[in-house]
Protein backbone atom coordinates (compact mmCIF):
# COMPACT_ATOMS: atom_id res chain seq x y z
CA UNK A 1 0.00 0.00 0.00
CA UNK A 2 2.85 2.36 0.88
CA UNK A 3 4.54 1.75 -2.51
CA UNK A 4 1.28 2.25 -4.44
CA UNK A 5 0.58 5.49 -2.60
CA UNK A 6 4.10 6.77 -3.32
CA UNK A 7 3.78 5.97 -7.05
CA UNK A 8 0.38 7.66 -7.24
CA UNK A 9 1.69 10.78 -5.54
CA UNK A 10 4.76 10.97 -7.80
CA UNK A 11 2.64 10.74 -10.98
CA UNK A 12 0.14 13.28 -9.70
CA UNK A 13 2.91 15.64 -8.60
CA UNK A 14 4.62 15.49 -11.99
CA UNK A 15 1.41 16.42 -13.83
CA UNK A 16 0.62 19.32 -11.50
CA UNK A 17 4.23 20.45 -11.40
CA UNK A 18 4.57 21.05 -15.13
CA UNK A 19 1.16 22.72 -15.43
CA UNK A 20 2.00 25.07 -12.57
CA UNK A 21 5.47 25.73 -13.91
CA UNK A 22 4.06 26.89 -17.27
CA UNK A 23 2.16 29.69 -15.57
CA UNK A 24 5.16 30.46 -13.38
CA UNK A 25 7.23 31.08 -16.50
CA UNK A 26 4.72 33.69 -17.67
CA UNK A 27 4.89 35.51 -14.33
CA UNK A 28 8.68 35.44 -14.27
CA UNK A 29 8.87 36.81 -17.82
CA UNK A 30 6.61 39.72 -16.90
CA UNK A 31 8.77 40.44 -13.85
CA UNK A 32 11.86 40.48 -16.02
CA UNK A 33 10.25 42.93 -18.46
CA UNK A 34 9.30 45.22 -15.56
CA UNK A 35 12.84 45.06 -14.20
CA UNK A 36 14.27 45.84 -17.62
CA UNK A 37 12.03 48.87 -18.13
CA UNK A 38 12.80 50.19 -14.65
CA UNK A 39 16.52 49.83 -15.17
CA UNK A 40 16.50 51.46 -18.60
CA UNK A 41 14.42 54.36 -17.30
CA UNK A 42 17.22 55.38 -14.99
CA UNK A 43 19.61 56.30 -17.78
CA UNK A 44 19.88 56.73 -21.52
CA UNK A 45 23.40 55.43 -21.55
CA UNK A 46 23.87 52.99 -24.45
CA UNK A 47 26.34 50.91 -22.44
CA UNK A 48 23.81 50.33 -19.66
CA UNK A 49 21.12 49.39 -22.17
CA UNK A 50 23.50 46.94 -23.79
CA UNK A 51 24.20 45.43 -20.38
CA UNK A 52 20.47 45.02 -19.77
CA UNK A 53 20.00 43.35 -23.14
CA UNK A 54 22.81 40.94 -22.31
CA UNK A 55 21.20 39.96 -19.00
CA UNK A 56 17.78 39.52 -20.60
CA UNK A 57 19.34 37.22 -23.16
CA UNK A 58 21.26 35.38 -20.45
CA UNK A 59 18.08 34.93 -18.39
CA UNK A 60 16.25 33.42 -21.35
CA UNK A 61 19.24 31.18 -22.12
CA UNK A 62 19.25 29.92 -18.53
CA UNK A 63 15.52 29.21 -18.68
CA UNK A 64 15.93 27.17 -21.86
CA UNK A 65 18.88 25.28 -20.37
CA UNK A 66 16.81 24.27 -17.32
CA UNK A 67 13.90 23.23 -19.54
CA UNK A 68 16.31 21.02 -21.51
CA UNK A 69 17.68 19.49 -18.28
CA UNK A 70 21.04 21.21 -18.73
CA UNK A 71 20.99 22.18 -15.07
CA UNK A 72 24.68 22.96 -14.69
CA UNK A 73 24.56 25.58 -17.43
CA UNK A 74 21.28 27.11 -16.29
CA UNK A 75 22.30 27.25 -12.64
CA UNK A 76 25.63 28.87 -13.52
CA UNK A 77 23.93 31.65 -15.49
CA UNK A 78 21.28 32.30 -12.84
CA UNK A 79 23.88 32.45 -10.09
CA UNK A 80 25.90 34.98 -12.11
CA UNK A 81 22.86 37.22 -12.67
CA UNK A 82 21.89 37.00 -9.02
CA UNK A 83 25.40 38.04 -7.98
CA UNK A 84 25.11 41.08 -10.28
CA UNK A 85 21.69 42.18 -8.93
CA UNK A 86 21.55 40.75 -5.38
CA UNK A 87 18.83 42.99 -3.92
CA UNK A 88 16.49 43.45 -6.88
CA UNK A 89 13.07 42.03 -7.62
CA UNK A 90 14.78 40.02 -10.33
CA UNK A 91 16.94 38.40 -7.65
CA UNK A 92 13.82 37.08 -5.90
CA UNK A 93 12.60 35.52 -9.11
CA UNK A 94 16.01 33.98 -9.73
CA UNK A 95 15.98 32.49 -6.23
CA UNK A 96 12.83 30.61 -7.22
CA UNK A 97 14.42 29.57 -10.52
CA UNK A 98 17.47 28.28 -8.67
CA UNK A 99 15.32 26.50 -6.10
CA UNK A 100 13.56 24.64 -8.89
CA UNK A 101 16.83 23.87 -10.69
CA UNK A 102 18.56 22.60 -7.54
CA UNK A 103 15.62 20.32 -6.80
CA UNK A 104 15.40 18.94 -10.34
CA UNK A 105 19.16 18.30 -10.46
CA UNK A 106 19.09 16.44 -7.10
CA UNK A 107 21.13 19.11 -5.32
CA UNK A 108 18.67 18.78 -2.48
CA UNK A 109 20.69 20.43 0.28
CA UNK A 110 21.11 23.53 -1.88
CA UNK A 111 17.39 23.45 -2.64
CA UNK A 112 16.55 23.45 1.08
CA UNK A 113 19.07 26.22 1.75
CA UNK A 114 17.68 28.35 -1.09
CA UNK A 115 14.11 27.81 0.09
CA UNK A 116 15.03 28.83 3.64
CA UNK A 117 16.78 31.97 2.37
CA UNK A 118 13.83 32.96 0.21
CA UNK A 119 11.31 32.42 3.03
CA UNK A 120 13.46 34.28 5.55
CA UNK A 121 14.03 37.28 3.27
CA UNK A 122 10.50 37.36 1.84
CA UNK A 123 8.14 36.14 4.58
CA UNK A 124 4.99 37.60 2.99
CA UNK A 125 5.88 36.97 -0.65
CA UNK A 126 3.11 35.37 -2.71
CA UNK A 127 5.37 32.43 -3.62
CA UNK A 128 6.29 31.37 -0.08
CA UNK A 129 3.93 28.41 -0.46
CA UNK A 130 5.92 27.28 -3.51
CA UNK A 131 9.20 27.60 -1.61
CA UNK A 132 7.79 25.53 1.27
CA UNK A 133 6.51 22.92 -1.17
CA UNK A 134 9.88 22.43 -2.87
CA UNK A 135 11.63 22.44 0.50
CA UNK A 136 9.35 19.62 1.65
CA UNK A 137 9.90 17.72 -1.60
CA UNK A 138 13.66 18.07 -1.19
CA UNK A 139 13.56 16.48 2.26
CA UNK A 140 11.17 13.84 0.95
CA UNK A 141 13.33 12.92 -2.04
CA UNK A 142 16.53 13.00 -0.01
CA UNK A 143 15.09 10.20 2.12
CA UNK A 144 13.93 7.95 -0.71
CA UNK A 145 16.17 8.50 -3.72
CA UNK A 146 19.59 7.46 -2.53
CA UNK A 147 18.89 4.07 -0.96
CA UNK A 148 15.53 2.99 -2.35
CA UNK A 149 15.87 4.12 -5.97
CA UNK A 150 19.59 3.58 -6.50
CA UNK A 151 20.23 0.50 -4.36
CA UNK A 152 16.69 -0.89 -3.98
CA UNK A 153 16.96 -0.76 -0.20
CA UNK A 154 13.94 -0.81 2.08
CA UNK A 155 13.90 2.57 3.81
CA UNK A 156 11.32 1.55 6.44
CA UNK A 157 14.12 0.14 8.62
CA UNK A 158 16.10 3.39 8.60
CA UNK A 159 15.49 6.21 11.10
CA UNK A 160 13.16 8.61 9.25
CA UNK A 161 15.19 11.74 9.93
CA UNK A 162 14.59 13.52 6.62
CA UNK A 163 11.00 12.29 6.52
CA UNK A 164 10.31 14.00 9.84
CA UNK A 165 11.61 17.25 8.38
CA UNK A 166 9.49 16.73 5.26
CA UNK A 167 6.47 16.04 7.46
CA UNK A 168 6.90 19.24 9.48
CA UNK A 169 7.47 21.29 6.30
CA UNK A 170 4.38 19.94 4.56
CA UNK A 171 2.34 20.46 7.73
CA UNK A 172 3.51 24.07 7.83
CA UNK A 173 2.47 24.52 4.19
CA UNK A 174 -0.99 22.99 4.69
CA UNK A 175 -1.68 24.91 7.89
CA UNK A 176 -0.41 28.28 6.67
CA UNK A 177 -1.70 28.05 3.09
CA UNK A 178 -4.73 25.73 3.12
CA UNK A 179 -5.96 27.11 -0.22
CA UNK A 180 -2.60 26.83 -1.98
CA UNK A 181 -2.51 24.77 -5.17
CA UNK A 182 0.30 22.77 -3.55
CA UNK A 183 -1.61 21.88 -0.37
CA UNK A 184 -3.51 18.90 -1.78
CA UNK A 185 -0.34 17.13 -2.87
CA UNK A 186 1.37 18.08 0.40
CA UNK A 187 -1.51 16.49 2.32
CA UNK A 188 -1.14 13.25 0.37
CA UNK A 189 2.56 13.19 1.15
CA UNK A 190 1.82 13.74 4.84
CA UNK A 191 -0.30 10.57 4.74
CA UNK A 192 2.51 8.64 3.02
CA UNK A 193 5.07 9.90 5.54
CA UNK A 194 2.86 8.81 8.44
CA UNK A 195 2.78 5.33 6.89
CA UNK A 196 6.56 5.37 6.63
CA UNK A 197 7.08 6.44 10.24
CA UNK A 198 4.48 3.97 11.52
CA UNK A 199 6.31 1.15 9.76
CA UNK A 200 9.59 2.23 11.31
CA UNK A 201 8.11 2.30 14.82
CA UNK A 202 6.74 -1.20 14.26
CA UNK A 203 10.15 -2.36 13.09
CA UNK A 204 11.68 -1.17 16.37
CA UNK A 205 8.85 -2.70 18.42
CA UNK A 206 9.36 -6.01 16.61
CA UNK A 207 13.09 -5.82 17.34
CA UNK A 208 12.37 -5.52 21.07
CA UNK A 209 9.81 -8.32 20.88
CA UNK A 210 12.20 -10.78 19.26
CA UNK A 211 14.78 -10.10 21.95
CA UNK A 212 12.41 -10.56 24.85
CA UNK A 213 12.15 -6.87 25.79
CA UNK A 214 8.38 -7.16 25.97
CA UNK A 215 7.63 -4.00 27.96
CA UNK A 216 9.74 -1.88 25.61
CA UNK A 217 8.00 -3.53 22.66
CA UNK A 218 4.56 -2.70 24.07
CA UNK A 219 5.51 0.91 24.73
CA UNK A 220 6.87 1.36 21.22
CA UNK A 221 3.78 -0.18 19.63
CA UNK A 222 1.51 2.01 21.77
CA UNK A 223 3.47 5.08 20.72
CA UNK A 224 3.01 4.16 17.07
CA UNK A 225 -0.75 3.81 17.55
CA UNK A 226 -1.01 7.18 19.28
CA UNK A 227 1.17 9.14 16.86
CA UNK A 228 0.08 7.54 13.59
CA UNK A 229 -3.53 6.59 14.14
CA UNK A 230 -5.34 5.70 10.94
CA UNK A 231 -2.38 4.18 9.09
CA UNK A 232 -2.15 0.63 7.77
CA UNK A 233 0.56 -0.06 10.35
CA UNK A 234 -1.97 0.11 13.20
CA UNK A 235 -2.86 -3.57 12.74
CA UNK A 236 0.79 -4.54 13.06
CA UNK A 237 1.16 -2.44 16.21
CA UNK A 238 -1.78 -4.29 17.76
CA UNK A 239 -0.34 -7.67 16.76
CA UNK A 240 2.93 -6.78 18.46
CA UNK A 241 1.10 -5.80 21.64
CA UNK A 242 -0.86 -9.06 21.62
CA UNK A 243 2.35 -11.04 21.24
CA UNK A 244 4.13 -9.14 24.02
CA UNK A 245 1.22 -9.38 26.47
CA UNK A 246 0.92 -13.09 25.75
CA UNK A 247 4.62 -13.61 26.40
CA UNK A 248 4.28 -11.75 29.72
CA UNK A 249 1.27 -13.85 30.71
CA UNK A 250 -0.99 -10.78 30.85
CA UNK A 251 -3.96 -12.54 29.34
CA UNK A 252 -6.61 -9.94 30.12
CA UNK A 253 -4.64 -7.18 28.44
CA UNK A 254 -3.85 -9.49 25.54
CA UNK A 255 -7.55 -10.28 25.07
CA UNK A 256 -8.48 -6.60 25.27
CA UNK A 257 -6.10 -5.80 22.44
CA UNK A 258 -7.35 -8.79 20.45
CA UNK A 259 -10.88 -7.40 20.68
CA UNK A 260 -9.66 -4.05 19.37
CA UNK A 261 -7.91 -5.83 16.52
CA UNK A 262 -11.00 -7.92 15.74
CA UNK A 263 -13.29 -4.89 15.58
CA UNK A 264 -10.97 -2.84 13.37
CA UNK A 265 -9.05 -5.46 11.37
CA UNK A 266 -11.13 -8.68 11.20
CA UNK A 267 -8.85 -10.35 8.64
CA UNK A 268 -5.80 -9.85 10.85
CA UNK A 269 -7.64 -11.29 13.84
CA UNK A 270 -8.68 -14.37 11.84
CA UNK A 271 -5.03 -15.06 11.03
CA UNK A 272 -4.10 -14.83 14.71
CA UNK A 273 -6.88 -17.25 15.68
CA UNK A 274 -5.67 -19.76 13.07
CA UNK A 275 -2.14 -19.55 14.41
CA UNK A 276 -3.39 -19.99 17.97
CA UNK A 277 -4.45 -23.56 17.22
CA UNK A 278 -0.79 -24.60 17.28
CA UNK A 279 0.13 -22.43 20.24
CA UNK A 280 0.24 -18.68 20.13
CA UNK A 281 3.62 -18.28 21.80
CA UNK A 282 5.26 -20.79 19.45
CA UNK A 283 3.98 -18.79 16.51
CA UNK A 284 5.47 -15.62 18.00
CA UNK A 285 8.87 -17.22 18.43
CA UNK A 286 9.03 -18.90 15.04
CA UNK A 287 6.86 -17.09 12.52
CA UNK A 288 6.18 -13.55 13.74
CA UNK A 289 6.94 -11.16 10.91
CA UNK A 290 5.47 -8.14 9.18
CA UNK A 291 4.67 -7.50 5.58
CA UNK A 292 7.20 -4.66 5.48
CA UNK A 293 10.06 -6.69 6.91
CA UNK A 294 12.76 -8.30 4.78
CA UNK A 295 14.71 -10.74 6.95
Amino acid sequence: MYKILINYIDINMQINFYVNWFFTRIILSLALIFFTLSFSGCSNNDEQRSEIDNYVEAYETAQKAIENSDYQKGIGIFEAIQARFPFSELSRQIQLELLHAYYKSDQLELAVETADTFIRENPIHERVDYALYLKGLSYYEDETKFLEKKFKRDTTKRPPGEMRLAYSTFRRLVERFPDSKYSADAQQRIIAIKERMSNYENHIADYYLRRGAYVASINRAKSSLEKYNGTSGNAESLRIMIAAYDALGLNELRDDVKRVLASNFPDENLMINEKSKDGFLDWIKNDFSFKNKQD
